[in-house]
């Protein structure tokens, strides 16, 4: 006997995935822990750096320099916390086992991730927009600062990518430790926090290999503060992508989801 396959309508498939994205933001939203340091970390330092240290003369460009270096470490924290840490844990608690069984597409899970990851990319980036415009009086011209969201946003993918790593390889328990010593190091190396050439020649030399180095360039260069060509950071975070998605299905492989 033949068995009929019948194809789920389209309307369906992208209800489903729009549902998988909302309840994903809806529970990281709901979960203090994750939602709070997600959204407040950046806003934070941007009080710190942004407004309370920026005076004098130069306090304006210190303002602009805090808002490219902090729009992308606050980017880099849902891909890397949201994304990562989320994925190891639902690989631990048997829940990538749930979802494969059931009927749903089987990228939704990972874009579901990926959408929510951007959702609260876009928040932080809006919530610091605010905070500059408002309180450390940064004008920029529309157009840089929408080419800036656009920039912030999409420059979260390859930290989703090396979060799914991160989530691939590290056990449960350990994923979280595993990308806090990754996501500190890694923003302060590459100049987010203070220029690049106040921190020691070695660190210097050792940005260009690090994904946010080049975030951070790309964010510099919307705001006028980076003069270099945006091209070859484009494709250094292309390249970071595609590497850290094949060390994430190798890991994958290696380590299979748990029945929980």
């Amino acid at each position: 006997m033949m068995s009929t396959v019948v194809a789920r309508p389209k309307a369906n498939t992208a209800r489903i995935y729009l549902l998988e994205t909302r309840y994903e933001f809806l529970r990281v939203l709901r979960t203090p822990g994750s939602a709070i340091p997600l959204i407040l970390f950046p806003l934070m330092f941007y009080a710190f750096f942004g407004v309370m240290l920026a005076s004098g003369k130069d306090g304006m460009l210190q303002s602009l320099y805090a808002l490219g270096g902090l729009g992308s470490f606050g980017v880099i924290t849902p891909g890397l916390f949201g994304f990562g840490a989320g994925f190891a844990l639902d690989r631990g608690l048997g829940w990538l086992q749930v979802k494969r069984a059931s009927p749903m597409p089987p990228t939704a899970y990972l874009l579901a991730k990926l959408g929510m990851s951007s959702l609260f990319s876009l928040l932080i980036t809006l919530s610091l927009f605010a905070m500059a415009a408002g309180l450390a009086h940064v004008r920029l011209e529309p157009a840089q600062w929408s080419l800036l969201a656009v920039t912030l946003v999409l420059g979260n993918i390859p930290f989703c990518a090396m979060g799914l790593a991160v989530g691939a390889w590290a056990k449960p328990q350990s994923a979280p430790a595993v990308v806090n010593l990754i996501y500190l190091p890694m923003s302060f190396m590459s100049g987010l926090w203070m220029p690049l050439q106040f921190l020691p020649a070695f660190m210097q030399k050792l940005a260009v290999f690090l994904p946010a180095y080049h975030l951070g360039r790309l964010a510099y260069s919307v705001i006028g503060l980076q003069p270099d060509s945006p091209l070859p950071h484009i494709l250094a975070l292309l390249g970071f992508t595609v590497v850290f998605l094949l060390i994430a299905a190798r890991g994958y492989r290696l380590n299979p989801p748990s029945n929980g």
